[in-house]
């Protein structure tokens, strides 16, 4: 990327390189092609007639998408899905005229991002899961170790720091709950 662009530092500097990967625009432009993908598949068996060889050529290129042709067509159109389905059809001459066939732009973009939250929520549950698991081991260990525990931020009788550490643990497993929750209940638009 450019530096003479503006970047988040919230991918920058605090996404993991798996979060960089799954938000980055190779990753999102393959999600639409397969949108896409499906998209025609689904009005082919509606009755659609869309030739094996749309389909063949389409499902040949989920993940090779060309980002500098769809750049070009992007300064064209001023519009990034009209881009890519461009830079696609490109690919896939067959499928030129059935591509993004009664859809709208939110229908690729909206249902990608979505897909893009699901395996990000995803990722996070592992990682708490891991800390869950760490948690577990060091209030094992620690079961026995007296501490003062607190009221009101204010010094309160004795416990162990194996408690204190069962209650982090507490926390965490409510956003697990809430994680699977949301993992499992987010649904596409239309």
């Amino acid at each position: 990327m450019s530096e003479d662009r503006w970047r988040s530092p919230l991918g920058t500097r605090y996404a993991s390189p798996a979060m960089q990967i799954l938000w980055g625009e190779p990753r999102r432009v393959s999600l639409w092609r397969r949108l896409w993908l499906a998209l025609a598949e689904s009005e082919r068996e509606l009755g659609l007639e869309i030739p094996d060889s749309a389909i063949a050529q389409m499902r040949a290129h989920l993940d090779d998408a060309d980002l500098t042709a769809a750049a070009r067509y992007e300064r064209r159109f001023r519009h990034d899905v009209m881009a890519h389905i461009h830079a696609f059809a490109d690919q896939a001459p067959a499928a030129r005229s059935y591509l993004h066939l009664g859809a709208t732009s939110a229908f690729v973009t909206d249902n990608a991002d979505l897909v893009i939250m699901r395996e990000g929520l995803r990722l996070l549950l592992g990682r708490l899961i891991a800390v869950l698991g760490a948690l577990e081991r060091f209030a094992t260990r620690y079961a026995r170790l007296p501490c003062l525990a607190y009221t009101h931020f204010q010094p309160a009788q004795l416990t162990t720091v194996g408690k204190r550490a069962t209650l982090w643990m507490q926390d965490y497993a409510l956003d697990v709950e809430e994680l699977c929750h949301r993992i499992e209940t987010l649904r596409f638009r239309g």
